[in-house]
């Protein structure tokens, strides 16, 4: 089958010709990918036809990057990143802070359009704007390996918003957790990228805060979250999300110190309780001063969606009774009632997990402590237990609840605080 190829009996000096691309050439899959490319730095007796396409043989596959890497920076006309070429068979690559502009951008996107390691790729603030974005889009077209991106900071505004829009629209990758945060985007932005994500579900987790979206970005949102079913956790933390009017006007010095109004967070999260298909897990909007109608309305929405953790600043003007029912130590009233029925804590917390044993999921845990009637607790309470007992690898372990508490005669002295 080689015989057919016009390229094939060239020796591999000449093939190293080939590595670099002509620069007229207009896609990037072109410029990086050029079939023969990466196949004849292999042996010469390797069928290399479709190397590309190999996904069984990794440790092949991956011959030749750094080379590559290295010619892609002379076509772009950068200096080679060392990190990168001592990591760039790793699985999480953190390239934060390195100043690689659009071009050095347009370097490691070339090389990673072959490259099955890195799963993980962190570029936060490295001014890659528009033209940067426009070669990572381009090479997760061909890379299916890559699942978690970074491009936080990098100052990609309106048109940055457009391509990234392209590229939720077109589903044609494994990424899954993408993080946009400080990237200028302004009102504008919200429109291109909510189309987008109301019919994109790859996008599980997406990190939107220290943007500009105000009034309509927030209703354009909330239209958004009320039909799409693929995100379970969206960061929409300082924004400027403002009320109008003489609701604004009534609250300036509340809106001021919370750049997102309460009226808008109610919206969100009513958007979200009329969805009851969304798999939302997770919503940041801990820079909000809410108020004891909305901790009604989000009982409501905890109803439909058990799953949901809405994460809030503090409620506002809460009644003493209530405030108290909010905000006492959960551990202290799990330890009453260990108390109460002679068990330990480590015994209440075994008796809800199904297998018995000292470590749960933290999301099956979440579960269960919301659905017991043992304690009743609030999401906000269950949500500090978790902190407390929190592996940080996905899993709590109840074994961490003895040093939350003491025993002191008949009651427990609580280390909540430490």
């Amino acid at each position: 089958m080689d015989n057919d190829k016009p390229l094939q009996p060239e020796t591999e000096d000449e093939t190293e010709t080939e590595l670099v691309p002509q620069s007229s050439a207009k896609t990037l899959y072109c410029e990086a990918e050029p079939p023969p490319t990466v196949e004849k730095v292999k042996p010469a007796q390797e069928n290399s036809e479709t190397d590309l396409e190999i996904e069984d043989n990794e440790k092949f596959f991956t011959t030749g990057q750094k080379e590559l890497y290295l010619e892609a920076c002379k076509l772009v006309g950068v200096v080679p990143v060392s990190y990168f070429i001592r990591n760039m068979e790793e699985s999480y690559v953190n390239l934060n802070h390195h100043g690689l502009g659009p071009r050095g951008t347009k370097a490691i996107a070339i090389a990673l359009v072959s490259n099955t390691a890195v799963t993980k790729l962190e570029l936060e603030d490295n001014c890659i704007m528009e033209e940067g974005v426009l070669s990572l889009v381009e090479m997760l077209q061909e890379n299916y390996y890559l699942q978690e991106m970074n491009i936080s900071n990098n100052h990609l505004g309106l048109e940055g918003a457009r391509i990234i829009s392209d590229f939720f629209e077109r589903n044609s990758s494994s990424i899954w957790n993408l993080e946009l945060s400080g990237n200028d985007f302004k009102e504008e932005s919200a429109a291109p990228l909510c189309q987008a994500l109301s019919t994109n579900y790859r996008i599980k987790k997406l990190d939107l805060s220290h943007n500009q979206f105000s009034d309509i970005g927030g209703e354009q949102l909330g239209q958004m979250l009320a039909i799409n079913v693929g995100l379970t956790s969206l960061d929409l933390s300082w924004n400027n999300f403002h009320t109008r009017g003489a609701v604004a006007l009534c609250n300036g010095l509340r809106l001021f110190l919370n750049p997102i109004s309460m009226d808008g967070a109610i919206l969100l999260i009513l958007a979200i309780k009329r969805n009851p298909k969304s798999r939302m897990e997770e919503l940041d909007i801990s820079n909000v001063l809410v108020s004891e109608q909305f901790m009604k309305t989000l009982d409501g929405v905890y109803a439909v969606h058990p799953q949901l953790d809405v994460m809030f600043k503090a409620v506002q003007g809460l009644s003493a009774k209530n405030t108290i029912f909010l905000l006492t130590n959960p551990m202290k009233l799990i330890q009453n009632y260990a108390d109460q029925h002679k068990i330990t804590v480590m015994d209440f917390f075994k008796s809800l997990n199904p297998t018995g044993t000292m470590k749960m999921s933290v999301d099956e845990f979440q579960k269960v402590m919301i659905e017991q009637t043992k304690v009743p607790l609030n999401q906000y309470q269950v949500r500090e237990v978790i902190k407390k007992l929190d592996e940080k690898t996905g899993m709590v372990n109840f074994r961490h609840a003895l040093s939350l508490t003491v025993p002191h005669g008949n009651a427990a002295i609580t280390l909540l605080s430490k």
